[in-house]
């Protein structure tokens, strides 16, 4: 079972594919992993956050929140500079693409929406894909975007339709799921993936899977996500997610979604590095590099490039604009 397939992905064929036995589940993602992408290759991407703290949103698990007791310190966005020298430094220690994230309900207008478009900009002159998360979207935005060279937008679901009110509030999943529309329609490739241990099912992980799956485009890329627990937060004392569902989402992604780079994201600073080689097997060719995503601790570049090394494992170079517009036509 694959997006490809002429029917939508129901919630019970995702089920039967979470429920195999590892060993089988794993050799099935490995096999279509080996179809579809360079099998002793992982993508090293670099996550900024440009503008810190003061979101309005009420994510649960966000310690950028301006709702929760204990919460950052509200920063202004970088200067273009700043954030550039930034990107300078993860290229030099070996990542291709720099993600850039702004603490933003939507993506601000005037010199501040300027500013990122050539921050953008900046970072593909670089030789790097550019990546942003800046909230939500308009038609207009994602054009501008599209036009200054943005080779991907990250918008997560998080979790299920289902269980979504129960991880925020303050914006519904439509309205996510509307931006992703903008973004398809402009062009950008769609990263889009998920958050594991907030308290969902299994059936709730399972249909988040269903609905990326069922997108009219597949994403390009889908980062999966285990809490990390920030004090202060509503979701602090959740407990940590089992490293087997991290491999079985993986796995499940890499089933359902052939094509897309299944990013093993947040969380990974809690993985051994033999569960993290598991991850690689079942499917995952995509790392966040640098010691931060955002505001929680990541493995340090060291940690990382010696794990790649000892796995034989390489880095994947950067899509050029012409390798992105070839895979975008393939996936439609």
């Amino acid at each position: 079972m694959t997006a490809t397939s002429r029917h939508p992905v129901t919630l019970q064929e995702v089920r039967a594919l979470y429920d195999l036995p590892l060993t089988e589940l794993v050799f099935r993602a490995q096999s279509v992993h080996r179809q579809h992408h360079q099998p002793d290759a992982v993508q090293l991407c670099t996550l900024l956050s440009i503008k810190t703290g003061g979101c309005p949103e009420n994510c649960g698990y966000c310690s950028q929140s301006a709702r929760h007791e204990k919460t950052i310190e509200a920063e202004p966005l970088m200067d273009v500079e700043s954030v550039l020298s930034k990107a300078r430094i993860a290229r030099d220690a070996g990542a291709t693409r720099f993600c850039m994230g702004a603490a933003w309900r939507n993506a601000k207008g005037g010199e501040q929406f300027e500013r990122v478009l050539r921050m953008v900009r900046g970072v593909r002159d670089l030789g790097m894909e550019a990546c942003v998360t800046l909230g939500m979207l308009n038609e207009a935005q994602a054009k501008a975007l599209k036009e200054a060279g943005l080779s991907a937008y990250n918008h997560n679901l998080d979790t299920s339709r289902e269980f979504y009110g129960s991880v925020v509030t303050t914006r519904t999943y439509d309205e996510r799921l509307q931006t992703l529309e903008h973004v398809q329609r402009a062009g950008i490739s769609v990263c889009c993936g998920g958050i594991l241990g907030l308290g969902e099912s299994v059936d709730d992980r399972c249909r988040m899977l269903a609905t990326l799956a069922n997108f009219a485009v597949p994403p390009e890329s889908v980062p999966i996500n285990a809490l990390a627990a920030v004090p202060g937060t509503p979701m602090a004392e959740r407990p940590p997610v089992d490293p087997f569902e991290l491999v079985r989402m993986i796995a499940v992604a890499r089933l359902l979604i052939p094509t897309a780079r299944v990013r093993l994201s947040a969380g990974r600073e809690q993985l051994t590095r033999e569960a993290q080689m598991l991850c690689f097997m079942a499917g995952a060719n995509s790392i966040f590099f640098g010691s931060k995503l955002l505001t929680v601790s990541n493995p340090e570049h060291d940690a990382d490039l010696k794990l790649l090394q000892d796995a034989g494992l390489s880095s994947l170079p950067a899509q050029q604009p012409a390798q992105q517009r070839t895979a975008a036509s393939a996936a439609e």
